[in-house]
């Protein structure tokens, strides 16, 4: 099997971009219920710490139990429904049992995906790189749909995503080891001190403390080198598109907007195309 997926471009790309599909489904799965285990984890530690009770009586919820129920109704989800992407056009965007609207979300999740593990494909070919892509690629898009539901970047993934590029640099896959200590403790400490600059002067708290811990496995994952070239992106397309929603009226300068996907976003970029991002920018500087 290995060797054909070595020998054939166009299996390996079939065979990822069906996984990616599936992967898809699952890190739907992840961004909804994972931020319901730790609020439901919090209210059990209270109410055996000091005898309050829980905030609600929702069931407990795991990443596989229970089996997947429409939100409105209840009603199972049968297995040929949950297909990626097929599923959704199947049941035209709506429950089957109870007609509720599904969200877009589910199916643009999994088709983002799917596409993305073909461009780790595209880039990484049948390498030692490809697997640590993917599993990069799946973790930020997990923690963009997160933040993007509840404004919030769960420690369950961004400490887990740090560890494992430290870890990774010991080959090393994308940084030295000294490039991937450099890069996590830089990325963590480069927007703690922003955040403390901007609480200074003006009262407020500008990102939170999952922003720091992302940006600092970003650095452990590509190297201190990488996280100029992140920074910038993130700040450019966080800051179009925070134009563009209050041109449209859909948020104000006090609104809060989540900076997690757009940190996400640069360093998926920078994954993929950072080296000829770079190699451009140092062409034109040289003719300048």
């Amino acid at each position: 099997m290995f060797e054909l997926l070595e020998s054939s471009p166009a299996t390996l790309a079939t065979v990822v971009g069906l996984l990616g599909l599936c992967i898809g489904s699952f890190l739907n799965v992840v961004a909804y219920r994972l931020p319901k285990m730790i609020e439901q984890d919090f209210a059990e530690a209270c109410r055996e710490q000091y005898g309050v009770p829980p905030a609600n009586d929702d069931a407990r919820v795991s990443l596989v139990l229970p089996p997947s129920s429409c939100p409105a109704c209840n009603a199972r989800i049968k297995p040929w429904h949950n297909l990626p992407v097929l599923g959704w056009l199947w049941l035209r965007g709506r429950c089957a049992a109870c007609h509720t609207a599904i969200s877009v979300q589910y199916p643009i999740v999994e088709l983002l995906s799917g596409v993305f593990s073909l461009l780790c494909v595209w880039r990484f070919g049948y390498s030692p790189q490809l697997l640590p892509a993917l599993l990069l690629s799946w973790s930020l898009i997990a923690l963009t749909v997160t933040d993007l539901r509840t404004m919030y970047l769960p420690d369950n993934l961004t400490l887990p995503l740090l560890w494992l590029g430290l870890l990774l640099s010991l080959k090393p896959v994308f940084a030295d080891p000294v490039s991937a200590i450099a890069g996590a403790a830089a990325g963590y400490l480069l927007l703690w001190s922003i955040f403390w600059a901007f609480k200074l002067a003006t009262g407020k708290e500008g990102m939170g403390y999952g922003d720091f811990k992302l940006m600092g496995a970003l650095g452990a994952w590509l190297g201190w080198q990488a996280l100029p070239q992140i920074v910038l992106l993130s700040a450019v397309v966080g800051a179009a598109v925070g134009i563009m929603l209050m041109l449209a009226r859909k948020a104000e300068w006090s609104s809060r907007i989540p900076f997690g996907p757009y940190i996400a976003g640069a360093g998926w970029i920078a994954l993929i195309w950072g080296e000829h991002i770079n190699r451009v920018y140092l062409g034109v500087a040289s003719v300048g």
